[in-house]
């Protein structure tokens, strides 16, 4: 994985003697003054640890070996009680913050398309004394619209401070908050709010203008709409019987409702604390039933690996709240003093698409110290920033690689480069702020350059963590002194992992050297199941003789003699070749994402057919310049549709795949470029970035025919 450089040998023999000075020099004040030899010694500590000498028993974490953690406060078992602890320890320390728009501008592009561009000011803040005041007025405030303890509301809305005070409304009064990706079609939300049968819904002006607008009439039940961002100018094409009101204004009726001889149902902790929809990614979206106990299983287990965690931690919020990592994170942050400062995709960074050229992203305001991140994300940063290098003199070039490659041995020892942090990466760093101290990545696999890429040029751990919706999003997460790639940790406190043979795939508990299996989560986080599914809550959880309830992942893996996890598989990925061969399509499109003349890939394989093919979102700046080579003249539409252009790119790929070690059938024969790029708003990926397959089956059918034909 290291850096190729084009330095003379002479002169690269004598910066490595430089080097190999410099190193020998400051080894001994650095093992002396630094904590980085705990840090070793704690890496290569067993981390987990079969719980009996059965093949295929549980793991646990050598921190829970005898009893897993399931409450992160003594007596604070439902989330209600979890925020009025936190409220009275912070109480007037800063919770929530949102940025002040300044200006918002039309900007012209030169293809005629308009861009709206926005300035932002500072940050302003809610205290938790603020933020528990107006969850206490709203959720009263709902009360007087007719809600109900135990019954169903759903909240269709952008990742913002609004979002997480109806939340905590919620959890207060006992309703059950059903929560829906903002990006969602409308069958998908329409299939949501029906199943649920709510009859009020959160929402912001924009959604609901854009989103709610078309498929309100197909929502029978539906009463109120409550936009958190002020009443929307046009709003009387609504159906009769449905109210928009603001989130202020039902603030305000529940700051005079008479609450006094009122007995408020506070939740139990078996009780339902949301519902939520899964991102589709598999067909119809899910509603999965959370409990309060399932979320603060989660959270604890995760709280327990983040060192230090606390009231100096700035956590920046712009993944979607309605999944499970986002919700997950803040809850955390929230429970243990930490600022939560909003910010979309849109303008995280200063080159972000809606900030204006010349004005400052939210990172380099908030300067977070945490930050979650969807793969997706990082290996965005990681591909702009490597042509970025690319770009660069010979000089700054060879440089740059160099320090890379020399951090990177470095860091595989267990040891520090604070001169090159200083003087090398800390342009790189700046990026995200400049003081992030631990990168956390779930959702999906983190490819192993992409980890590296992270750990090295933003010069802190990255925490790749395994979790479902299903199992609250807690399962495992690496320890930040862990700086081993491909791998997701040990399990979390909360829970236990085991791994069940799958005969078909081939793997067994009993493999060596690595025991190998599907992967099974046990624990308090297991959640209730899927909402008026049955069949499908049958099929993917069970029950043990100690009435151990265990969720059935689909995904396989294999632990090693540390007791880590490792992601080698996923049932549903693997497809069976004409000729017997099994392919991994995950597998396929891990290799070959990285690749600089690739945006996205999605890998298909029919077991009528003998050969893998791929539809391919190529990155336009690079595959122009490889049509430039080739001498091939066209718009984008043309070049990404030529037949001449698809093989170019295959060689690429067929290049990667085997420096990747796939077998040859893996390879992909045949490619559709396409021109596009996929994103949650086009229906062919989710929130997180994960690839909808069945969608984009549906989508590239002729192109499917065509490659097959």
């Amino acid at each position: 994985m290291k850096l190729k450089h084009n330095i003379n040998p002479v002169l690269l023999q004598l910066i490595n003697f430089i080097i190999l000075v410099y190193s020998f020099v400051t080894y001994i004040p650095w093992y002396i003054f630094s904590g980085s030899r705990q840090a070793i010694a704690k890496a290569k500590q067993v981390k987990a640890k079969p719980v009996n000498n059965k093949p295929g028993g549980a793991y646990r974490s050598v921190n829970s070996l005898h009893c897993l953690a399931s409450v992160l406060y003594p007596g604070c078992d439902t989330l209600d009680k979890v925020f009025k602890y936190a409220k009275t320890k912070f109480k007037d320390k800063k919770l929530l913050g949102t940025r002040e728009i300044l200006k918002e501008e039309d900007e012209i592009q030169p293809s005629g398309k308009v861009f709206k561009k926005v300035i932002l000011g500072k940050y302003t803040w809610l205290s938790y004394e603020d933020v528990y005041i107006k969850a206490v007025n709203f959720g009263n405030g709902l009360a007087v619209l007719g809600q109900q303890p135990k019954t169903n509301i759903a909240i269709f809305c952008e990742t913002r401070a609004e979002w997480m005070i109806a939340a905590q409304a919620c959890f207060m009064c006992n309703y059950q908050l059903v929560t829906l990706y903002a990006t969602l079609g409308g069958p998908a939300i329409v299939h949501g709010l029906n199943e649920t049968e709510v009859t009020t819904i959160i929402t912001s002006k924009e959604l609901m203008q854009t989103k709610l607008k078309e498929i309100v009439s197909q929502v029978p039940r539906l009463r109120h709409i409550i936009t958190v961002d002020g009443k929307p100018t046009t709003w009387s094409e609504f159906p009769k019987g449905v109210i928009v009101h603001t989130m202020a204004s039902v603030q305000a009726m529940g700051a005079k409702a008479d609450t006094g001889n009122k007995q408020q149902a506070r939740p139990v902790p078996s009780d339902i604390a949301v519902i939520m929809y899964t991102s589709g990614s598999t067909g119809v979206p899910k509603g999965v039933m959370i409990s309060h106990c399932n979320i603060i299983a989660g959270i604890t287990g995760m709280a327990e690996r983040i060192p230090n965690l606390g009231e100096k931690d700035i956590y920046i919020g712009y993944l979607p709240l309605a999944h499970v990592l986002e919700l997950s994170a803040e809850l955390v942050c929230l429970s243990h003093g930490c600022r939560i400062g909003y910010s979309s995709p849109q303008t995280l960074a200063d080159q972000s698409s809606k900030i204006k050229k010349g004005s400052k992203g939210d990172v380099t305001t908030l300067k977070p110290t945490l930050m979650a991140a969807v793969p997706e994300i990082m290996d965005r940063i990681y591909k702009n920033v490597m042509n970025k290098v690319n770009e660069m003199t010979s000089f700054q070039r060879n440089l740059f690689i160099l320090a890379y490659n020399y951090k990177m041995e470095q860091i595989s020892k267990g040891y520090t480069t604070p001169l090159c942090d200083s003087l090398i990466f800390r342009k790189v760093r700046m990026l995200l702020g400049g003081k992030i101290r631990i990168l956390l990545c779930g959702g999906a696999p983190l490819s192993a350059a992409t980890q590296r890429f992270m750990n090295i040029c933003f010069c802190c751990p990255v925490g790749q963590g395994y979790g479902l919706t299903e199992s609250a999003g807690a399962g495992t997460i690496t320890e930040v002194w862990d700086y081993t790639t491909g791998r997701v940790g040990a399990p979390l406190v909360c829970c236990e992992i085991k791994l069940m043979n799958w005969e078909e795939g081939g793997y067994y508990n009993t493999d060596k050297p690595y025991p190998r299996g599907e992967i099974l989560i046990g624990g308090q986080n297991v959640t209730v199941g899927y909402y008026k599914n049955e069949v499908r809550t049958k099929k993917d959880f069970t029950v043990d003789e100690n009435g151990q309830r265990w969720l059935h992942t689909g995904d396989i893996g294999e632990f090693h003699q540390d007791g880590c996890l490792k992601i080698i598989d996923r049932k549903k990925d693997l497809v069976k070749l004409q000729a017997g061969e099994y392919v991994s399509l995950g597998k396929v499109e891990a290799a070959l994402k990285n690749l600089p003349l690739v945006d996205n890939i999605c890998a298909y394989a029919s077991s009528f057919h003998s050969y893998v093919i791929g539809f391919v979102v190529p990155n336009q700046k690079e595959l122009a310049e490889l049509a430039r080579k080739k001498g091939f003249k066209g718009t984008w539409e043309e070049i990404c549709n030529s037949p001449e252009m698809e093989k170019e790119v295959l060689k690429v790929l067929a290049e990667a795949a085997m420096a990747a070690n796939l077998e040859k059938f893996e390879i992909p024969v045949k490619i559709r470029l396409s021109p596009d790029p996929w994103t949650p708003e086009t229906g062919l990926v989710t929130d997180a970035f994960k690839l909808k397959r069945k969608e984009l089956t549906a989508y590239y059918q002729m192109d499917i025919d065509r490659m097959y034909g």
